[in-house]
């Protein structure tokens, strides 16, 4: 536990140490992103899907299953949280890429590619971090998946071409695979869902509640954040070079996206608190409408458009851009709790 908590605190450290030494490893070793991507579960390398599976499973190992009903009850939550994802966040990352990358298609496209695709995986940790509500992320996390296979496509061909349409801008017709994306939710959150659940249902019954919350989950804690260290050395070392090469594209990018990340995460934190949601209902809803699954988008993109496309490289800035922001609004979150709440933590 000593050791975890070194870790937690010191966590903006250790992100940007990772970030760091993935591009540089992408830049300055030969063939790392051929070997790292040589083999692949879908569109997403392996490497980095063990790192997600490895960040997740902790995460859902500590939710109380029994709880999730009374969180599907709260209608104040699911009701902001579904017109905040699904409502709001594709229109306003289709009105920044607009706004901001009126004469660049290809990013631009990327960039509504990645608005599309509420996050599935790393929410979980940022929750986590910012002393959220397990039970409510994990309601909301599988909701978003079951919507994200139904939808994605049908949200893809309407702000991609549908909508252009009607406001007189250039449009595109685009088709993805419902199976990819089924795909991509059972492998990173089916698979740890399944064995979070197991983990604790078995651990109770064997050892009982107290040796579970008391004594193994504080050694398994520690590994969602090794597991999210490793996930962004890996990603970042991927697509090194393609960061690297064109840092003006970056910064193009990086300015819609910060914008939506701090209006997302701002505006659902002041519903939640406006709605009477109490600390860990609110910072759950921040971050679930706030992060997203670049995974998705990065593994769409290339299938649909090419692995060196700009379409691609948008949604692999993302995480460039999101990691820092959502590691740096734990803290804020954090703030809030004290300020706002009135906790004594």
């Amino acid at each position: 536990m000593k050791r975890y908590q070194v870790l937690d605190r010191l966590l903006p450290l250790w992100i940007l140490l990772a970030m760091a030494a993935g591009l540089l490893l992408g830049r300055v070793v030969p063939n790392l992103q051929e070997v790292l991507g040589a083999v692949t579960v879908g569109q997403t390398s392996v490497p980095i899907a063990l790192g997600l599976l490895m960040m997740l499973y902790p995460v859902l190992a500590k939710v109380r299953y029994g709880e999730l009903g009374v969180v599907l009850r709260d209608r104040r939550l699911l009701t902001l949280a579904l017109v905040l994802v699904w409502g709001l966040g594709p229109l306003l990352m289709f009105g920044l890429a607009w706004w901001f990358l009126p004469d660049q298609p290809a990013l631009r496209t990327g960039l509504i590619m990645i608005g599309l695709a509420p996050c599935i995986a790393m929410v979980l940790i940022w929750i986590d971090l910012a002393q959220g509500d397990r039970e409510a992320a994990a309601v909301l996390v599988a909701i978003n998946s079951i919507l994200q296979v139904l939808l994605y496509a049908l949200l893809g061909g309407f702000y991609l071409q549908i909508l252009p349409g009607w406001l007189g801008l250039d449009s595109q017709l685009v088709t993805f695979s419902m199976g990819e994306i089924a795909k991509a939710v059972v492998i990173f959150l089916g698979i740890p869902l399944a064995a979070g659940f197991l983990t604790r249902r078995i651990g109770v019954r064997s050892k009982g509640i107290r040796w579970y919350e008391q004594t193994f989950l504080p050694k398994l804690s520690p590994w969602a954040l090794y597991g999210l260290l490793f996930t962004v050395v890996v990603m970042f070392a991927l697509q090194g070079k393609a960061i690297t090469s064109d840092p003006l594209q970056v910064a193009v990018v990086a300015i819609p996206l910060v914008l939506y990340f701090l209006i997302m995460w701002g505006l659902a934190f002041v519903l939640g608190r406006f709605f009477g949601l109490d600390y860990p209902r609110t910072t759950t809803l921040a971050f679930t409408a706030a992060g997203n699954n670049f995974e998705l988008a990065i593994a769409v993109s290339i299938s649909v458009w090419g692995a060196s496309s700009q379409q691609a490289l948008a949604g692999v800035i993302g995480p460039l851009i999101e990691v820092p922001i959502l590691v740096g609004l734990v803290y804020v979150s954090l703030a809030f709790k004290r300020w706002l709440f009135r906790s004594p933590n």
